[in-house]
């Protein structure tokens, strides 16, 4: 079967099961959500999975990871877990308001705690019916359904995630996290949709962590939209760490006002297939916005990040840096655009990515690309692909360090510039901890975690 005659066959399988379950996902759904499923229908008609053949997915072969027998949670179907046993998975000490999405759906008991005023964490769903204005105003405005299948796709069945809603002057000093749990005795389709909103001058750390359960294998396409208002601040970190028969596909639209500030960090440390996708836009003036990922993946793990930085006011600036090791037969892709409009000048924008190949059948691919309509910018971009250094090397093995050692002390030096820049010093310690296990071949997905999977 060739990729074309794939590609059709999925995108009529899927238009297939929506049909089959519009009544569910409507009849489960407030009116705002169900107001956008009409365009996401013909969007998706309209350009299906993306294929190899779309220069944005070259390098990831989607359509076979799509391919399978997977069963759909149109409702919500809670499972109890012990709160103590998801801490052990992620991070023990940090102190958090805590949101948990089983599978699709916000978890009814999740253990929030006492906000700031007027700071609102829900259900997505809830957040329609509850703001509808507020809901109105941001949701499916920054994702374009038009110009991306998977967005379509996720906008067409979305039902439930996280809405998060800050107000104007709020400062929220205990980071929120979000641990997203996938389970099921079942191979599982999943669909997951956020949207975050902070107002005018305020701040959130925001920390995100995906999680497989099972053994099984899931197919996540989520899909996250952050508005950051005029002089407010978004950390938005994420760990990614599922197990190897796991297909997630994120995308992460932010929409930053005048003298806004956004931070985010990905890490990878396992799954399938990550497919990456970061979308920034700078539609007011002085913003800045800082983008970095790492990740580590062997055996024949496939990991992706596309990354497009779009500057459409002036006195912007961005820093974009992807680090990725590879080892065995894993593969990985990175393709970054920085896109500076004709009326953006005194633009800094800068975009990095470097990989380490520690084997000869390890595969990287890298794409950086400068778009630039102004004259009067600052703006660079670079790839490197290469092993480990040889005289580095040398010199650890000189001061009988082994050689097992000198690796891995070299990756690991190679690993935290990227980690480093993680702002809450207890997640930074736990997420080192974490690379560290991982780099040593210790670390298959959980640590730390009584839930037996499989």
């Amino acid at each position: 079967m060739n990729d074309s005659t794939l590609s059709t066959e999925l995108k009529r399988d899927l238009i297939s099961l929506f049909r089959q379950n519009t009544g569910v996902l409507e009849t489960g759904s407030g009116r705002l959500l169900n107001l956008y499923r009409e365009q996401a229908f013909h969007d998706f008609d309209r350009l299906g999975i993306p294929s190899t053949k779309n220069e944005a997915y070259r390098y990831t072969p989607l359509e076979k990871f799509f391919q399978g027998n997977y069963d759909v949670e149109l409702n919500a179907n809670p499972f109890k877990i012990d709160i103590g046993n998801v801490f052990r998975c992620d991070v023990p000490e940090l102190d958090t308001h805590v949101v948990l999405v089983l599978n699709s759906f916000y978890s009814t008991e999740n253990p929030t705690g006492q906000l700031p005023d007027g700071v609102v964490v829900c259900s997505l769903n809830e957040a329609s019916v509850r703001f509808p204005d507020l809901f109105h105003a941001h949701y499916s405005h920054y994702a374009d359904t038009s110009a991306d299948g998977l967005v379509a796709l996720n906008t067409l069945f979305a039902q439930d995630g996280v809405f998060i809603y800050i107000p104007r002057n709020t400062v929220m000093e205990k980071p929120l996290q979000i641990i997203n749990l996938s389970h099921s005795f079942k191979n599982l389709r999943i669909t997951r949709r956020n949207l975050i909103v902070a107002e005018e001058n305020s701040s959130a750390s925001i920390v995100v962590c995906d999680h497989t359960l099972c053994n099984q294998s899931y197919l996540t396409n989520s899909l996250t939209e952050i508005f950051v208002g005029k002089n407010a601040g978004i950390t938005f970190d994420r760990l990614q760490n599922e197990n190897s028969l796991s297909t997630h596909i994120t995308n992460l639209f932010i929409h930053q006002l005048e003298k806004s500030r956004f931070n985010g960090n990905s890490i990878s440390l396992h799954g399938g297939l990550i497919r990456n996708n970061f979308y920034a836009r700078q539609s007011e003036q002085d913003c800045e916005t800082n983008l970095n990922g790492l990740f580590l993946c062997d055996d024949k793990q496939h990991v992706a990040n596309y990354v497009l930085m779009d500057h459409a006011s002036p006195h912007g600036t961005s820093n974009q840096l992807f680090k990725g090791i590879l080892n065995n037969d894993a593969t990985g892709a990175f393709n970054g655009r920085i896109l500076v409009r004709k009326d953006a000048q005194k633009i800094q924008a800068y975009q990095k990515n470097n990989n380490l190949l520690l084997s000869s059948t390890a595969r990287m691919n890298t794409k950086p690309h400068l778009e630039i309509y102004a004259d009067d910018v600052k703006c660079s971009h670079g790839a490197t692909v290469g092993q480990l250094d040889n005289e580095a090397m040398f010199y650890l093995r000189s001061r009988g360090i082994g050689e097992k050692e000198a690796r891995h002390l070299l990756m690991y030096a190679f690993a935290f510039e990227i980690v480093s820049r993680i702002a809450v010093p207890i997640l930074q310690d736990r997420i080192i901890e974490l690379v560290d296990k991982r780099l040593r071949g210790e670390l298959s997905r959980c640590n730390n975690c009584d839930i037996r999977c499989g």
